[in-house]
């Protein structure tokens, strides 16, 4: 076992020492030593429980004849770090969990790993300490928080945010704001959307690197205590068979993934994560990819934002591997593939007994024939950007209209608030990439905003920053270069007519090659006024077209 090298020989006995005053036994000792890198904290909502999901996954490795130990990481909730400075920190944060998981393993020389994040960055940042570590390794996901409900309608986290456009709007008093606030975010777990804690925890599933059911049962479902168990006992199956990351994380699991994406409409964030898991992996995926699986999987699951519908319902519709089963069928995915049930996805897929076609479209019926992302290119973006495509407005996916730029997620926000953006406009946000952030921050109340004051199908928004996996509307981000790296997004000037093609993949600024040349020349460099992790970050980062991972 890798961990004989801390407890086998006479030359360990202080290790062992160590080991005992833990309370282990010798035959404790002598069994697999398997960590569960646990991220509960109480500042989360979707981590909340999270010291549940460890406990049951603990049972199922003991079960199996395994020794868990269990260890803590950091997180950051992207909706409290929102719209201000500490959103620098949320991407940020990313790469710290990944080196922590990596550290903690490493250090210790443990046999096997079972990954319990449930939002935003820790789930993909546990995923890349997975690949990079390459022991046998297992995510179990805290699960989606259930929907709120408010006059009979059932809401979420970004019903919320847009709520606040539509009290600044004059279209809503305060008072039903705080009732709306009370009301969207029940309990326990990931927000109840398509965000990207639930975007990137289906992508685990598909993916093949968690348990069927790990994108949808809900956090406080017993279904999802069930599952931690069954994880505890698959990554004893994976120790005993010598199932890694690298044999699950292979070139046709990320294609797989990718098409998954395409048919769920996930956040934009996930063509950020999936290439840095992918990196990790030593596999490149380029951001093209998407376009090239968006134009052959249609989009068949339209959940909130975008739709009506929420993660339970999906999960009562049959889930992820439902949807991969439609999939399947079609020749849009590779079956044969390695997942950590130790079977292959086309075994996997045998167990599918139900699909709800109102919830999970065929593939003849779909919500938008082509797929949930789209990577927009041009003199903008000329290494690309990301629109979530299925949440546009079809009047708004071609689009001309003047600029209206600002340095800040701050300076855009008050433009918007103030009455200043008009139908037409399109508001460009530079200075937020991941090192003019630096942190990439992640822009869901500009949008919202928009949203709640009637604008979101008819005002577009580009950043060399994020977006939320709650936003809606022509929202295009991770526009790279970004304007810190001498980007053109840093040139684009008030009044400029910006132009948006989304079927056909184009965002451009209508200036000559000449004009736009002479005016990077006179752009000065610019240099965000950080300190501590995040001097060090912005130093470290690379573009967000290569997935913003450490250069």
């Amino acid at each position: 076992m890798r961990s004989d090298k801390i407890k086998k020989g006479i030359e360990r006995a202080p290790h062992r020492s160590l080991l005992y005053a833990l309370g282990l036994s010798d035959d404790d000792i002598n069994k697999p030593l398997i960590g569960i890198a646990n991220s509960a904290n109480d500042i989360i909502p979707g981590h909340k429980h999270l010291d549940d999901i460890a406990k049951a996954a603990k049972h199922g490795i003991t079960a199996a004849g395994g020794t868990a130990l269990s260890f803590s990481t950091i997180g950051v909730c992207d909706g409290i770090a929102m719209g201000h400075e500490g959103m620098r920190f949320s991407l940020a944060s990313r790469e710290i969990i990944a080196d922590s998981v990596e550290a903690v393993v490493s250090g210790h020389q443990l046999d096997g790993l079972v990954l319990v994040p449930n939002c935003d960055k820790i789930v993909p940042g546990m995923m890349m300490a997975a690949a990079r570590l390459d022991i046998p390794a297992i995510v179990i996901s805290g699960g989606p928080m259930k929907a709120g409900n408010y006059c009979g309608e059932a809401i979420d986290l970004h019903n919320v945010f847009e709520a606040v456009g539509s009290v600044v709007s004059g279209k809503m008093e305060e008072e039903e704001l705080e009732l709306i606030s009370k009301r969207a975010c029940p309990g326990a777990g990931s927000c109840a959307g398509m965000f990207t804690a639930n975007s990137m925890n289906s992508m685990a599933e598909a993916l093949g690197i968690a348990l069927p059911g790990n994108g949808t049962i809900p956090a406080v479902n017993a279904d999802r205590i069930r599952l931690a168990k069954a994880a505890g006992k698959a990554v004893m199956k994976l120790v005993e068979e010598d199932i890694r990351p690298s044999d699950i994380l292979t070139r046709a699991a990320f294609e797989n993934a990718i098409a998954v994406d395409m048919a769920l409409g996930c956040s934009t964030n996930t063509a950020l994560h999936l290439p840095a898991i992918a990196h990790e992996a030593g596999v490149e995926i380029e951001l093209e990819h998407f376009n090239e699986v968006s134009d052959k999987v249609p989009h068949i699951c339209s959940l909130t934002p975008a739709g009506l519908n929420h993660m339970e319902d999906l999960d009562q519709a049959g889930g992820i591997h439902a949807v991969i089963n439609e999939l399947y069928e079609a020749g849009l995915v590779e079956g044969d593939v390695l997942t950590v049930s130790a079977q292959t996805l086309k075994e996997n897929l045998a167990a599918i007994n139900f699909i709800d076609h109102e919830i999970i479209r065929p593939l003849d019926n779909p919500y938008h024939p082509r797929g949930g992302l789209a990577i927009l290119k041009g003199n903008i973006a000329p290494q690309g950007s990301v629109v979530k495509r299925a949440a546009v407005a079809d009047k708004m996916k071609e689009h001309r209209g003047p600029a209206r730029v600002y340095s800040s997620e701050e300076e855009a926000i008050k433009a918007i608030n103030g009455g200043e953006i008009v139908p037409g406009d399109v508001v460009v946000i530079k200075n937020e990439g991941p090192k003019g952030g630096p942190g990439m921050r992640e822009m869901l109340a500009p949008t919202s905003a928009l949203a709640g004051m009637g604008l979101d199908e008819c005002v577009a928004l580009i950043t060399d920053g994020r977006f939320s996996g709650a936003t809606k509307g022509a929202a295009i981000g991770h526009v790279s270069p970004e304007a810190a790296a001498g980007g053109p997004i840093a040139a684009i000037e008030e009044g400029d007519i910006i132009h948006i093609d989304m079927d056909n993949f184009v965002l451009e600024v209508e200036l000559s090659a000449e004009e736009l040349a002479a005016r990077m020349e006179k752009v000065e460099a610019y240099i965000p006024e950080v300190s501590g992790y995040l001097k060090r970050y912005a130093k470290l980062v690379g573009p967000a077209s290569k997935g913003a991972v450490f250069e």
